[in-house]
């Protein structure tokens, strides 16, 4: 169980509900250490001025606000102190508005809300009236000695607390130029409309987290592994890799992506057809008379061979014929669970 990082109460209205903050994440990205490479040990974090490239002691370092190129306004720590946030251990609700209303651009760390000190029955009726009234609290909150505005969304069973970013912390749409407007201003069909909404019907699923994972993450750890079990001055030989399919970057036209990528859903279109009876004759030709008086063990290891040399003369864009020919191994395909 994480360990609660804040206690305080939820001021909603003249009603108090206490509760315990939790980080509702945890950090899993991959980092490295700085080594010395002639002797493997950790490099420290060395504090020097950029100008002189001499070390600076500790006692030395002020902090200065950059109010014009290289120009600094020195400001102490206890300048720092007087205009930070009182902590008041409290998360005030200062509006309700529409779940939707709140663009995903704002958000930014997500934590649980859990109850304390007997607050239960207030907990359970702020986050079912919350649910109900399809409604999120506007909140500030002071975490980390920091002043956060955050949403107060029901999530299930539990309240969440998700801090927002401030306005001035979101950048302008303007910024980035000219847009295209309207479909129809851009050109686009109605046959071509009608196909984008069709793909994306055929590409809809059911949102599930755990169909997704952080593929450099999952093969630094399986490399960091085999180095150890190797040993550490052991040269492994490099990571087999899959070269990546070829996208048809070439193809200008929009209405041809869209047919071509709603084949490929449908997984019936010509080329796939033609890829599959390729499979089909490449493991007919490799077949001899004499495999069928073979026993069934060589039987069962011929069968492999001949699918895999059917496997290999595929081209790289033809999923089909690897389904075709795990069929003919009674095998069933398994769901990928990684994401591109």
């Amino acid at each position: 169980m994480p360990r609660a990082i804040w206690k305080g109460a939820i001021s909603f209205g003249l009603v108090y509900v206490p509760v315990e903050v939790y980080p509702a994440t945890r950090a899993t990205h991959t980092s490295f250490n700085l080594l010395d490479r002639r002797s493997l040990d950790p490099v420290g974090y060395r504090q020097i001025n950029k100008r002189t490239g001499k070390e600076v002691a500790r006692k030395d370092i002020v902090r200065g606000y950059e109010y014009e190129k290289d120009r600094y306004v020195v400001v102490s720590d206890d300048e720092i102190a007087a205009a930070s946030p009182e902590s008041t251990q409290t998360v005030d609700i200062v509006t309700f508005v529409e779940a939707p209303a709140v663009s995903f651009l704002y958000l930014d760390t997500p934590y649980y809300l859990a109850p304390d000190r007997r607050g239960d029955k207030a907990y359970a009726l702020l986050r079912d009236a919350l649910a109900a009234s399809g409604k999120i609290g506007i909140a500030q909150v002071v975490l980390h000695s920091k002043q956060h505005l955050a949403a107060l969304v029901p999530a299930g069973p539990v309240l969440a607390l998700n801090t927002l970013r401030w306005a001035d912390e979101v950048r302008a749409v303007d910024e980035l130029g000219k847009l295209p407007g309207s479909a129809k201003a851009a050109g686009i069909s109605a046959r071509e409309m009608e196909m984008a909404r069709k793909l994306i019907d055929d590409m809809s699923a059911t949102w599930d987290p755990a169909d997704y994972h952080d593929t450099f993450h999952d093969e630094i750890l399986a490399l960091i592994d085999r180095k150890v079990r190797e040993g550490k001055t052991t040269e492994v030989e490099p990571v087999e890799t899959q070269a990546p399919q070829r996208r048809s970057a070439d193809i200008v036209d929009l209405s041809e992506l869209l047919k071509r990528s709603l084949g490929q859903r449908r997984g019936g279109d010509a080329a796939n057809d033609g890829a599959r009876r390729s499979a089909r004759e490449a493991a007919s030709d490799e077949e001899s008379p004499d495999d069928d008086a073979n026993a069934p063990a060589a039987n069962g290891r011929s069968t492999r061979r001949r699918t895999k040399t059917a496997t290999r003369g595929e081209p790289p864009d033809a999923p089909a014929s690897a389904s075709a020919a795990r069929s003919r191994n009674g095998g069933t395909p398994k769901r990928s669970r990684r994401a591109a």
